[in-house]
């Protein structure tokens, strides 16, 4: 989310970028166990490599960058067939379906008397041996694969701020029990599915029986770099009929008061939109920025909360059928996507009694989890794992002599009945040369 931010602010800060490449040619070559590929460009494009496994490949990303011909016909000892499409509507994509592992180097360069720039790929066998002309991509048994180069993602952060704590109590259950204790509980059992989560991990405000300043527990989210904020709440209410949980953003009135006051102390405020600061912008170029800022934070709260509200509607009733605005001042930070989720009225003696309960806690921590996760899936954050399986071509499994379901499962970190449904399989019987796809969401 802040590099999206960082993204739209650059474009009013900076000049406009070149204009897209195009790919004029592609040719390709072969010569004494190496192949050889040629890109001719009409101007520089930022690219790509890395390879996946099961079966091997090696893909060429070219950003911003369109072809409009045929890829060259390739069948030698090191690369069976060569592929082109468009991603993210903007990119470039060649895959290179490989015969067997292999080492690789690119090179950009200008083309002399032309405007034109060449990207020069050379592909070698890994280990020096090369198969011959015609072996099958797919062998009836797996073959070895080389491990990738290990990319290095950042974990997706998740601030938790149970509400209350201290001297504020918060609201008081039918049967005596105290909204900060019963959220603090709540919130912990969130926090450790979020760090079960692999590439996210999970931060609380507070972490124990304390009060803090409400303003204070945004600028500790921010402290953490948070990706998104999430308070935890129990309501109130005088008729003890009231039930169901609700889920809330901020209010666009709460949205430009809050704009105003940062636009007002903005000469001596240390504080980052989007990490550009305001301080040294004139009076509009600031209100642009920040407007700018507020308006995609608030657009991806609302995302987020209405994926979580779909979750709670699953496990028991809902107060509010649609996402509810109002101006928290915890959810007025205009650079971190934030939520707040009443889980269930604990003046509601039935409600109360399943907002004690440990497993109820676990099912509103899960539905919690599950709302943001799927935000965060269709629009990760790059540099995270989740961005990282989202640009991964599926992967895919060729089963062995030995391999079970169950075994396979295990070692993508999948569920077997997720495997299972993926490859539209009655049972867990395989067989040798089979070709299992992998389900990204794991």
């Amino acid at each position: 989310m802040r590099k999206f931010i960082i993204v739209l602010l650059t474009l009013l800060l900076l000049p406009a970028a070149a204009g897209a490449a195009e790919v004029r040619a592609i040719r390709a070559s072969s010569a004494d166990g190496h192949t050889q590929l040629e890109f001719d460009l009409s101007e520089p494009a930022e690219h790509h490599f890395f390879v996946l496994g099961n079966p091997d490949r090696l893909v060429i990303d070219l950003s911003q960058t369109s072809f409009r011909g045929a890829p060259p016909t390739v069948d030698d000892g090191l690369v069976s067939a060569v592929r082109t499409g468009i991603r993210q509507g903007t990119d470039l994509r060649v895959v290179l379906d490989l015969k067997q592992p292999v080492a690789f180097r690119g090179a950009l360069e200008p083309v002399s008397g032309s405007q034109g720039h060449r990207l020069v790929v050379s592909i070698s066998p890994k280990g020096g041996k090369t198969a011959s002309a015609g072996t099958p991509s797919v062998a009836p048994v797996a073959p070895k694969v080389s491990a990738p180069a290990p990319v290095k993602t950042r974990d997706i952060v998740v601030a938790i701020d149970a509400g209350h704590g201290g001297q504020d109590p918060g609201a008081l259950g039918a049967n005596g029990s105290r909204e900060k204790d019963v959220v603090l509980a709540i919130a912990k059992r969130l926090q450790k599915r979020v760090d079960a989560e692999p590439g996210m991990k999970g931060v609380l405000v507070r972490t124990g029986d304390y009060f803090i300043p409400l303003r204070k527990r945004m600028a500790i989210a921010r402290e953490h770099k948070a990706d998104f904020f999430v308070s935890i709440h129990a309501d109130a209410f005088k008729d003890t009929r009231a039930r169901g949980s609700s889920v809330y953003i901020l209010s666009k009135s709460g949205a430009s008061s809050e704009a105003a006051k940062w636009l007002a102390e903005k000469e001596n405020a240390a504080d980052l939109v989007g990490g550009v600061k305001i301080g040294d912008k004139d009076e509009v170029l600031a209100s642009v920025l920040l407007d700018l800022s507020q308006t995609a934070t608030m657009h991806a709260s609302f995302e987020a909360a209405d994926e979580v509200l779909r979750n709670l509607r699953k496990i028991g009733p809902v107060h509010a059928s649609n996402v509810q605005k109002a101006r928290f001042v915890v959810l007025k930070s205009p650079d971190i996507p934030s939520m707040l989720v009443e889980t269930a009225f604990i003046s509601n003696p039935a409600e109360e009694k399943k907002l004690l309960n440990g497993s109820h806690q676990e099912l509103l921590a899960k539905s919690v989890l599950d709302g943001i996760k799927r935000y965060f899936m269709l629009y990760p954050p790059p540099g995270t794992l989740l961005a990282m399986k989202a640009n991964a071509e599926p992967q895919v499994h060729v089963c062995a002599s030995g391999d079970t379901l169950s075994a396979i499962a295990n070692r993508y970190r999948v569920s077997l009945s997720k495997l299972r449904k993926h490859n539209d399989l009655n049972s867990d019987v395989i067989r040798v040369g089979q070709v299992l796809q992998i389900p990204i969401d794991s």
